[in-house]
């Protein structure tokens, strides 16, 4: 049976920031390994509550004075992560969202291994739960990352049909054997134990923390063609966490 142990239902009223306690922001331009264009802050104008129990992450373009590792940042959003505040050790994770669309946004929910700090990546293991191409409204997909299968990872599904009109639950469940990946709680892909070991060290017996954002621009959907689609919006209705009893 599932036990809910943490959640964020993003209750607040509307422009106001999101709950310190449950979230803290990664922030800058540096690119974060994809060549990513946006320049993270925790501005309540990338990252805020909208009144109505949504989290919203906005992308928009960058005003002047921001510097981005390729000059002056062209876009502004938000990265928000749970590490140090909740991780979860096997387990189910969900969240409600609703996509941004645009070529070029890279909205995304995933998981990282607390001890990131101490072994880095891909070694601390990496739980993609979705992750969506702007430039692909009706298609997200799942991965896994981790020593020996990181960046072009075999471990990758796409999912469709999806739609950046509607909300969608996006779910991994994990254990000792196998990652299950889920939409709208039909089960799409499953990664087992055995399955990584053919490839590398399986990495996921231990606390992970979860990660919301929207990147604009890198390697995975490349740079936006039109800025006409700023701002863009991806809505989170909320996000909870599972234990196994």
């Amino acid at each position: 049976m599932w036990v809910q142990v943490w959640s964020d239902e993003f209750e607040g009223s509307a422009g106001s920031s999101i709950d310190t306690t449950k979230w803290g922001f990664d922030l800058g331009g540096g690119g974060w390994g994809n060549n990513e264009r946006e320049y993270y802050t925790s501005d309540t104008a990338n990252v805020r509550l909208n009144g109505h129990g949504e989290l919203e992450i906005v992308a928009r373009v960058a005003p002047a004075g921001l510097t981005c590792w390729y000059g002056p940042c062209r876009y502004t959003s938000a990265r928000i992560l749970t590490r140090g505040k909740m991780t979860e050790f096997w387990g189910r994770v969900e969240a409600r969202i609703k996509l941004a669309a645009g070529q070029g946004l890279w909205p995304a929910f995933w998981m990282l291994g607390n001890n990131i700090g101490t072994v880095g990546w891909p070694t601390c293991g990496e739980l993609d739960i979705m992750e969506n191409k702007g430039s692909q409204n009706t298609t997200t997909s799942s991965a896994v990352h981790g020593p020996g299968y990181s960046g072009n990872t075999p471990f990758a599904h796409a999912y469709s049909p999806v739609t950046t009109t509607d909300y969608h639950i996006y779910s991994v469940e994990w254990d000792g054997q196998s990652i299950r990946y889920f939409v709208d709680s039909t089960q799409h892909y499953i990664v087992t134990r055995a399955d990584v070991s053919q490839r590398g060290s399986w990495v996921f017996d231990q606390p992970f923390f979860v990660i919301l954002n929207l990147a604009v621009g890198g390697n995975f959907d490349h740079d936006p063609q039109s800025d006409a689609i700023f701002p863009a919006t991806m809505l989170v209705d909320w996000v909870r966490v599972y234990t196994k009893q």
